[in-house]
């Protein structure tokens, strides 16, 4: 993404001295090198940030893969990232897994399924249900998302903001 960036900086510098951007192609290479032996330029700890906040607002594992890789993150360090991300689930027990807590989320704030109004409710479950798969869930995921309880849900919310 670096690379992305400063490319498209010196582009838009050459185009208005009407220079050459290509002689500049070792600079860009070299600063991204100074940044990576720095420690500034870290691409799995940006995966990881990228991927907590990705699954708080919802995004299925399939949509995280993919807006991690048009960050520019390679194959190996995503793949990386989501074994991390499963380890760390499974030390924390009672935890739901974090697909279904993702796509949790992802019905909450779309209001699908359990968080509509109940008269509603049944009149969109199949328009919910395409909403889950486009978001990238599966089918049985989102069938049991939607079909569950949101009061569940609130007050397991409800009862760690009266703990703090």
């Amino acid at each position: 993404m670096l690379r992305r960036v400063l490319a498209r900086r010196i582009e838009r510098r050459c185009r208005s001295r009407d220079e050459d951007a290509s002689a500049h192609a070792g600079l860009i290479e070299e600063t991204v090198a100074r940044a990576q032996k720095a420690g500034l330029v870290d691409d799995a700890r940006f995966a990881a940030a990228r991927l907590r906040g990705l699954r708080r607002r919802g995004t299925s594992t399939r949509q995280a893969q993919a807006r991690l890789a048009a960050k520019g993150i390679d194959r190996e360090t995503i793949a990386a990232t989501l074994a991390e991300e499963d380890e760390t689930a499974e030390t924390q027990e009672g935890e739901a897994d974090t697909e279904e807590r993702a796509a949790l989320a992802y019905a909450r704030r779309r209001r699908l399924g359990p968080y509509r109004r109940p008269e509603t409710r049944e009149a969109n479950r199949e328009r919910d249900l395409a909403a889950m798969a486009r978001a990238g869930f599966s089918y049985a995921l989102a069938k049991a998302v939607l079909a569950g309880e949101a009061q569940e849900h609130e007050n397991a919310d409800e009862t760690s903001v009266d703990q703090e």
